[in-house]
């Protein structure tokens, strides 16, 4: 019984060692979490605090006639302070090229957008003759359902049969984006990226397609839509940067042309 009782009296006294050390062991890390330098928050300087940037010293141009893209410069606080000049290339020998292997053989939806934004870009650099420092904006808007390309339909036949496969189904919309420099020694790629939104359609109807097409709003809109106006009553919702299905993800963009103006005027 003794015997019994000394094994009790031992076992506590161990728990209560144990407890001791754990107790101090959490107030150790306790301590050296307090102490522990933080890590300052990296903030992405946007646009919006350096839209002066875009004067007479530096320039602005978008190689695109889009409408469209425009309102998007201009919703940025860019309103008169850039330039549009539709870029001189040849846009579907192009996409021919890349399609060179049959229809299917082509680069992954998110290279093949910025690659066509890439040479966009660079066909209007290369033909510019620059007194200040000129940044050259080029993009591709692009539809892709399950690794198929959709862009821009051939005529209404093919803006009702594009509907159709987008219908009840989600779908991505990839735009990719190059920047080119442009000084007087010469032009240089400084920022190229594709931002990518996911896009689910409501059911269609036969009647509500048709009805759609006739307005000719999706004429001139990859995959036969654009979000922005009548054809936003087809989506039911969205994961992403809406102005990525418009035809410029504003945010990366922002951050982009803060990041490469930078470097000039500092």
């Amino acid at each position: 019984m003794k015997a019994a009782c000394r094994i009790k009296a031992a076992l506590c006294v161990i728990f209560l060692t144990l407890i001791s050390r754990v107790d101090s062991f959490s107030k150790l890390a306790i301590i050296k979490a307090r102490n522990k330098p933080k890590v300052p928050t990296l903030f992405m300087s946007l646009l919006v605090s350096n839209v002066e940037s875009f004067n007479t010293n530096v320039k602005l141009i978008l190689a695109s006639r889009s409408p469209r893209r425009r309102e998007i410069l201009d919703m940025m606080g860019l309103k008169e302070k850039y330039d549009t000049i539709p870029s001189p290339l040849d846009e579907s020998l192009l996409q021919s090229r890349l399609r060179e292997g049959g229809e299917n053989s082509i680069p992954d939806p998110i290279n093949y957008t910025r690659i066509l934004a890439e040479e966009k870009a660079k066909a209007l650099a290369e033909t510019l003759q620059v007194s200040v420092p000129t940044f050259v904006i080029g993009s591709d808007t692009i539809v892709d359902l399950n690794g198929n390309i959709l862009e821009k339909p051939l005529d209404s036949k093919d803006a009702v049969k594009m509907l159709r496969r987008l219908s009840d189904s989600s779908h991505q919309v990839h735009t990719g984006v190059a920047i080119y420099r442009v000084l007087q020694s010469g032009f240089e790629l400084v920022s190229s990226f594709t931002d990518t939104t996911t896009v689910q359609f409501v059911k269609l109807s036969d009647e509500d397609i048709h009805a759609y097409v006739a307005t000719e709003e999706p004429m001139d809109k990859a995959g036969s839509y654009g979000i922005q106006g009548i054809g936003g009553q087809l989506v039911k919702r969205i994961e992403g940067d809406f102005f990525t299905v418009m035809g410029l993800p504003m945010n990366k963009l922002s951050s982009e042309l803060a990041r490469v103006v930078k470097h000039v005027i500092e």
